[in-house]
């Protein structure tokens, strides 16, 4: 089945019209108001003057980060003194013609620049104002600094995911970092929601994200697992299978599945056979029943048994890098990539992952120069004057 392409003959953004000020840094609150970007809002990031920290973030050409890019590609760049009485009076100024801001401080910092919801609030009262930080606005730990590798140990995370790495004591360092994806992306959805809300109440309202509870939601089955007693299968369910050259992923989720991989491996017997016939009895007898498994595909390459796993309707995969996967002609199918320009020359990106019949989700074509647009918007909030300098360079005081 082929899903329609509607989406590749529109032009319109769904969220066309918004203007949102990102005071955010790192990945997480870049990453949500990227996704606004992408959904068409005005966004206007809020640097100081020696620029956001990622903008020196390898892979660097000519000066310029492509992981800053990939995280603010389409938004506008004002440098702004956060600490004048001018800059702040600029922020308070460009608040009233914002829909939403996004901030990722440590808590408390925004309050004692003047510049927290409750102070802002009485400039816009529609401004939905997101927060995002490691543990949330208040409580004990609030005020806690936090970087996704310290929320992924204090979430459980780390250790959840050394559970399944049978042999080891030690926790892997993760360094990919779902903490500040994940947070990112529920600002996001919180942000929607509210966007809807105001639509019956007329009022924005303060959203405070945490990136603690926000990796908890990750560990679904873990969590359960940890309140009440559940004996781990002797190997691992869903682990590298080996192969003449390699390894594979399988995934044995259903009985449809269990069935079919037993014909797939030519021991169809064990489909009635009591170690794993019932869920129960294969969770209990699993390390056997790949045993059988891996005599099987180790007489064959990882592509045969991928093609014979996939005839079946076997979920299976190659275990891939990433240059392998962006090469994926699925990718290239759904138009997952957009090449972008930045002062360093083009590079891709990844689009949103979803498509929408009626909206055009893809990014911005531009990654912003630092303070690119402080001249423009000075103009426009009433304070242009001769402490103005180029584009570029210039810095937000009035």
């Amino acid at each position: 089945m082929q899903l329609p392409d509607k989406h590749e003959a529109t032009t319109t953004k769904a969220f066309a019209g918004l203007r949102v000020l990102d005071f955010s840094t790192t990945i997480a609150g870049p990453h949500c108001a990227r996704m606004l970007a992408d959904m068409g809002a005005e966004v206007i990031k809020i640097e100081a003057e020696e620029g956001e920290t990622m903008r020196t973030r390898p892979p660097l050409r000519n000066g310029c980060s492509t992981v800053f890019g990939q995280l603010n590609v389409g938004k506008k760049s004002v440098v702004l003194d956060l600490k004048s009485e001018d800059g702040r009076e600029a922020v308070r100024r460009l608040v009233a013609t914002a829909d939403i801001l996004v901030e990722n401080f440590r808590p408390g910092v925004m309050r004692r620049l003047r510049l927290d919801h409750d102070s802002l609030r009485a400039v816009n009262p529609r401004l939905i104002y997101c927060s995002i930080s490691g543990y949330g606005q208040t409580g004990p730990s609030a005020e806690l600094p936090a970087y996704a590798p310290v929320i992924h140990a204090a979430s459980g995370y780390d250790m959840a995911h050394l559970a399944h790495q049978p042999g080891r004591n030690r926790p892997d360092y993760c360094g990919i970092y779902h903490a500040d994806v994940v947070t990112g992306t529920y600002g996001f959805g919180a942000i929607a929601s509210a966007l809807y809300q105001r639509t019956v109440t007329g009022l924005g309202q303060h959203i405070d994200v945490s990136m603690l509870e926000s990796m908890l939601t990750l560990t679904v089955i873990e969590l359960q697992s940890s309140q009440f007693s559940v004996k781990p299968p002797p190997r691992p369910m869903f682990g590298p299978t080996e192969t003449a050259n390699g390894y594979v992923m399988i995934t044995v989720a259903s009985e449809k599945t269990f069935q079919a991989l037993m014909g797939v491996i030519g021991r169809p017997e064990w489909i009635s056979d009591l170690r794993f016939s019932s869920y129960a009895s294969r969770r209990a007898n699993w390390a056997d029943m790949m045993d059988g498994v891996e005599a099987w595909s180790r007489q064959l390459s990882t592509d045969a048994c991928l093609v014979a796993l996939s005839g079946a309707g076997v979920p299976a995969s190659a275990y891939r890098t990433i240059k392998e996967a962006l090469d994926d002609p699925q990718l290239a199918h759904r138009q997952a990539l957009s090449s972008v320009e930045d002062g360093g020359g083009s590079f891709r990106v990844i689009n949103l992952p979803f498509r929408m019949t009626g909206a055009d989700t893809r990014p911005g074509e531009t990654v912003a120069v630092l303070g690119e647009h402080t001249d423009a918007l000075r103009e426009e909030i009433g304070l242009a004057g001769d402490k103005a300098v180029s584009s570029g360079k210039s810095a937000m005081r009035g």
